[in-house]
């Protein structure tokens, strides 16, 4: 028992404890690439945040993406704006180099068409994200998954909504890390 508890102080420790300076406001810009079936497209994030703890953050990410799919001969264009709660939790690490997990939950507005039933659709739906990725500097790189429900056509076909997504961006304000 005494070797684990000093090997589990060793391990804590060794880490440069860094973080976020708490109640600081930040402001981040995201573009990136979405990741459709047969296809791809653009996404583009805007997320104003506030750092409730020296490394945790809430905000509210407000942002679109857009796929074009080529699928058994049909063209078809996705895309959805999106209006999400959201949480980021930064992992201890150095000053230059932070990882982080999050999530959100909140709302995506979808439109679309397809070439074969010359059908467009449009709605609503609640929906979810998941993310990860790192913070070098004021830099930013994610990967995200977004979990929507799939939308169903008068047709009776139903399309797949959820995607995933890599994005590259940048923050301002939030404070220095400690």
């Amino acid at each position: 028992m005494k070797n684990l508890l000093l090997l589990i102080t060793i391990i804590t420790l060794s880490f440069n404890l860094t973080a976020q300076e708490k109640d600081k406001f930040r402001f981040g810009i995201d573009l990136g690439y979405v990741f459709a079936n047969a296809g791809g497209g653009l996404l583009f994030d805007m997320e104003p945040k506030i750092n409730i703890t020296d490394n945790s953050n809430i905000g509210i990410r407000i942002g679109v993406a857009a796929s074009v799919s080529d699928l058994e001969g049909s063209l078809d264009l996705d895309a959805n704006g999106n209006i999400l709660g959201t949480y980021d939790y930064y992992f201890n690490s150095n000053k230059s180099f932070v990882p982080f997990l999050g999530g959100g939950l909140g709302v995506f507005i979808l439109g679309g068409s397809d070439d074969i039933t010359d059908e467009g659709f449009a709605g609503s739906q609640i929906g979810g994200m998941i993310r990860g990725g790192i913070e070098l500097s004021k830099f930013r790189f994610a990967l995200e998954y977004n979990i929507i429900p799939k939308s169903d056509l008068e047709i009776g076909q139903s399309i797949k909504n959820s995607y995933f997504g890599a994005s590259i961006g940048f923050y301002l304000g939030g404070g220095k890390w400690k």
